[in-house]
Parts: C-alpha cells; sequence; structure tokens
C-alpha cells in the first residue's frame, strides 16, 4: 500500500454517521471515489456500537429542531433499510407513563409536540395501557407510540459496511485521524497521508478535536457520558414494551427507562454518569491524562455553577452504581417486577455530548461547521442512529452542494 492516496471525499469515522454519509453521497454521485477511515479494526466500535438499538418516533424535539425533522423520517427509512434487507426487527412499540398527578402534564405535552413533529402517537388510558402491557403503570393517562422499534446496531452498521463495499466505497481501518496535512490532506495514525477533495469528520467522541485543527469548534467541546443497562436474566417475560418515564425537557437524558431489544431481552437504563475521559468505558482502558484534566475542569465548572441544574444530575447519575438504588427508579413504572432479576450490566457506551462553552449548556440538536475544505458533524447524539439517513441527506444538500 502506498503511504499516500487520494479520494473525492473522505470521511473519519465509521460509526452510524459516517456509514450512513457514505451511503447518501455513493448515491448522488455514483462515480465518486469515497473513502472511510477508522481507528479501529471495523465499523461501530464506539456509540453506533453500543446504543440501545432503539428506532425513536420523534415527540420529545420541539418542532423548531433538526432532530425533530429528521426522527420521524429516520425511523420511517430505518424501518424500511432494516426490512428490506432482511436484518432483526422487534416492533414492540412503546409507552411513556406518569408517575404521579404533577406529570399528566408532561405526558400531554409530548402529544403536542408529536402531533406538531407529524408523529404517530396518542393519549390512551389506564384500561388500554394493559391491554398493551398489563405490567406498565401509570397515573390517569400514558402516551403511546405504535412506531417505536429495536433493531440491532452493529447488524445495521455491517450491513451498511457491506452494501458500501459492494458499490465501491473503499475503507481503511486501524488508520485514525491524526493531524492536518494543509488545506486538502491529511496523516493518519498509521503513517498515511489522505488527500481528498473534501474531508468529512464523523469523529464522535473526537469530532470536536479533529474540527478545532480546522478552525472549527470554537465555542464546544465534548462532555462524555457514560450509559449502562442493566439486562433482566429471569426466564420469564415481565415487560412487552418499552417503558418509559416523563423525561425533564432540559436536558438530553430521556431517564431510567425499560427497553425490550431486539431479540426480547428486557434491560433498564441507561446511566447518563458524568465520564472522567473520552473512551473512559471500565477502569483505567483508554486513560489519557490530558483528557481527564480538560474534562474534569469543565465539570468541575459546572458542578460549582450548577450550570442546567448540572449538580443535581451528577450526583443522582453517580448514585446509579448501586444497583438497589438503580433498580427502584425502575419499579415506579411496573406494577411488578423481580429486582433481582436484573442483575447482568450491559456493555457500556459513551455519549459524546457537546457542551456550548459560552454558554455552559448542553447542545441538544445536531451541530454541523464547515467550509469547501472540509465539514464536521459536531453533535450527533440520541437519536442520531435513527436520523442518521435523512440527516445524512441534509448534510449533503446544505454543505456538500453548497460548497
Amino acid at each position: 500500500m502506498s503511504n499516500q492516496q487520494r479520494c473525492d471525499y473522505l470521511i473519519i469515522g465509521a460509526g452510524i454517521i459516517g456509514l450512513a454519509l457514505a451511503r447518501e453521497l455513493k448515491n448522488r454521485f455514483p462515480a465518486a471515489d469515497i473513502l472511510v477511515i477508522d481507528k479501529e479494526a471495523d465499523v461501530a466500535f464506539h456509540g453506533s456500537g453500543r446504543n440501545s438499538g432503539v428506532l425513536h418516533a420523534g415527540f420529545y424535539y420541539s418542532a423548531d429542531s433538526l432532530k425533530a425533522r429528521f426522527t420521524r423520517e429516520g425511523n420511517r427509512m430505518m424501518t424500511d433499510y432494516v426490512t428490506g434487507r432482511g436484518l432483526a426487527i422487534n416492533r414492540c412499540h412503546k409507552v411513556v407513563v406518569a408517575s404521579d398527578l404533577n406529570e399528566i402534564e408532561g405526558v400531554q405535552e409530548l402529544q403536542r409536540r408529536g402531533e406538531r413533529n407529524g408523529v404517530d402517537v396518542r393519549i390512551i388510558d389506564e384500561q388500554e395501557l394493559a391491554e398493551i402491557d398489563p405490567n406498565a403503570k401509570t397515573t390517569g393517562i400514558a402516551l403511546y407510540s405504535p412506531t417505536t422499534a429495536t433493531v440491532d446496531p452493529g447488524q445495521v452498521c455491517h450491513a451498511l459496511k457491506d452494501d458500501l463495499e459492494a458499490a465501491g466505497v473503499r475503507f481503511l481501518f486501524g488508520q485514525g485521524y491524526l493531524k492536518r496535512q494543509g488545506d486538502a490532506a491529511i496523516l493518519t495514525t498509521g503513517g498515511l497521508v489522505l488527500e481528498a477533495g473534501l474531508t468529512i469528520n464523523a469523529a464522535g467522541l473526537y469530532a470536536d478535536t479533529v474540527a478545532r485543527d480546522y478552525g472549527f469548534s470554537q465555542h464546544y467541546t465534548i462532555i462524555p457520558f457514560k450509559g449502562i443497562y442493566l439486562k433482566y436474566t429471569g426466564t420469564d417475560k415481565p415487560i412487552r414494551t418499552n417503558i418509559y418515564p416523563v423525561p425533564n425537557l432540559k436536558n438530553p437524558f430521556l431517564g431510567v427507562h425499560y427497553t425490550v431489544t431486539v431479540d426480547g431481552t428486557i434491560k433498564i437504563g441507561p446511566t447518563a454518569i458524568p465520564a472522567f475521559w473520552r473512551q473512559n468505558y471500565a477502569g483505567l482502558e483508554h486513560f489519557r491524562l490530558g483528557e481527564l484534566l480538560e474534562i474534569l475542569g469543565w465539570e468541575s465548572r459546572l458542578f460549582l455553577g450548577d450550570n442546567f441544574g448540572f449538580r443535581s444530575l451528577a450526583l443522582s447519575e453517580l448514585k446509579k452504581y448501586d444497583r438497589s438504588y438503580f433498580t427502584g427508579l425502575a419499579t415506579k413504572m411496573v406494577k411488578q417486577i423481580n429486582t433481582a432479576g436484573f442483575n447482568q450490566w450491559s456493555r457500556p457506551g459513551i455519549r459524546a455530548q457537546l457542551l456550548n462553552t459560552a454558554t455552559k449548556e448542553l447542545v441538544q440538536d445536531f451541530v454541523v461547521e464547515g467550509d469547501r475544505h472540509s465539514i464536521h458533524v459536531l453533535n450527533a447524539v440520541s437519536p442520531a442512529f435513527t436520523c442518521s439517513f435523512p440527516f445524512a441527506a441534509w448534510v449533503v444538500d446544505h454543505f456538500v452542494l453548497k460548497q
């Protein structure tokens, strides 16, 4: 292999966003030479392969947000892709339940948002909830989402890679971004110089650091949050559908909920525990002192200033390492559950959450910056997996075609 290569489009990152962008570019420009690189040995090693696999419906988001635009359409497009490719899908639906009278307004607000976003959702009473899932518990009303489903995110990403390779897209694994080499080239961690007509940064947890090499992400930084689920290992199936609480819409986390995975496994979670470095999955794995100092600095400022309620968020999330506390949060949404059955921790994932360093607020919507040389996907948090196909089309329309 020559240590210098050229392509029309270079995509940094082989997660769902990088794969969706490669797919969209190949559909628009069949003759284009597209190269996808990743520092890992295959696709979906990080957030894309570690998420819950839920295809969200799109009723959480305000109508003026990009998430609202892309989630409904993304749910349909991803469902069509999965079924068309013969991949696994569990059409398990979803309910949002109220734990007390104070949360009824929250259920109604989610219905209003869903209707404004053109999403199929409706208010149901306790009797209809019992028909959907006899074990789910609510106060008065609940919100029902029939289009929510679960898929295997790793399986989807590998299918996309196979499709892209068949279409002529090239992949280089074990070749991470190291540094920029002028306007049109980068140096990889494997010593390759890659020159591109356009470089697209979909590097997830490291998207902000790559972007800063190009003069972007001046007012943003990634704050990582660790997400872990507890799996139910009992032989019974106490839950039929995804059961969610009414969330605090001021932050981007949905609270501890029940997920029925594509293979029928029941789990509760996730946590949203502040991590101390970007790939802080377990122990000292992937430890980087510079990241620790930078992230601790920001987390300390947010904690002391209690920006967006970070102090109470951090303290309550850290409590979730206590399994009895964690399972106790989930008991409020069901009539009965054997909490001892939740005894197996899932493989942790890290949410690459963008922080606006000027306002000290977590950014809730997609953020993309770029120019004629490079495009940078800075914030692609949940439900980015669901949104990936229409989001990729939007990036091509608004950034690639306007160069």
